[in-house]
């Protein structure tokens, strides 16, 4: 192990907190005069920082290093070690719980670091949004949101009127998809929400065109449209 490779560890394990307080209160006597060892201990406070909040603080209950005491004389006494043996043996278990203190800090921090790249990219990505459909430019009938995360929709009536014996109904219209799917009948309260596009690949929903024709009331008995559309649009991004 190089120096470098020295002061990196014992860093690690400052920031760590793995340290006993004569250790601690050397190093950081050490951090003042030696700048590769703070430079050091700042980059571990750095990479390890994120994950004091991921975690709630807990305290120790009274008297639980006492409990930890004693548990320990009794398994060595119970071994038949002497008090030398046990300190060899505890010093031992010490430094193997530093090193596997330092690997797991740094493959959490790895992880840290990972997750936070993936919901920058993931915030990066349109994830919202929204088609008018019309006859012409005009005639705006229906509005339609998506929610491509839970590829949820919501359809809002803005001028088309209720025709009596009639309903709504809405599709999906994709060549992926060959035929039109239906993705329900439109109610008449101001907002319609329902999650019918769950099925459906996140690019066929960003990329169909959403088409709404006049069917008997309850919606078309045979799955398909019977009418052409009378209102169509296609989505556009609403979030930068």
């Amino acid at each position: 192990m190089t120096p470098s490779d020295d002061i990196d560890a014992l860093a690690a394990e400052y920031v760590l907190g793995t340290l006993d307080a004569t250790e601690r209160a050397t190093v950081a006597a050490r951090r003042s005069r030696e700048p590769a060892l703070d430079r050091a201990i700042g980059d571990w406070e750095v990479r390890l920082g994120p994950l004091s909040t991921m975690v709630p603080p807990l305290v120790p209950s009274d008297g639980l290093f006492a409990e930890i005491e004693r548990r320990l004389d009794r398994a060595a006494a119970d071994a038949g070690g002497s008090a030398d043996t046990r300190l060899v043996d505890l010093t031992r278990r010490l430094r193997r719980w530093r090193t596997a203190a330092v690997a797991f800090g740094a493959l959490a921090a790895g992880l840290a670091v990972g997750i936070g790249l993936r919901e920058t990219a993931m915030r990066s990505e349109p994830r919202s949004f929204v088609a008018v459909l019309q006859k012409d430019a005009a005639s705006p009938a229906f509005i339609v949101s998506v929610d491509l995360d839970t590829r949820s929709l919501t359809v809002r009536p803005v001028a088309a009127e209720p025709q009596p014996g009639k309903s709504y109904e809405l599709w999906l219209i994709n060549d992926a998809l060959g035929t039109p799917r239906s993705l329900g009948v439109i109610g008449q309260e101001p907002f319609t929400v329902r999650p019918a596009l769950a099925k459906y690949d996140p690019k066929v929903v960003e990329t169909a065109t959403y088409a709404v024709t006049l069917e008997p009331q309850g919606g078309s008995p045979t799955g398909k449209p019977t009418l052409p559309p009378v209102f169509v649009g296609k989505l556009i991004q609403a979030t930068p």
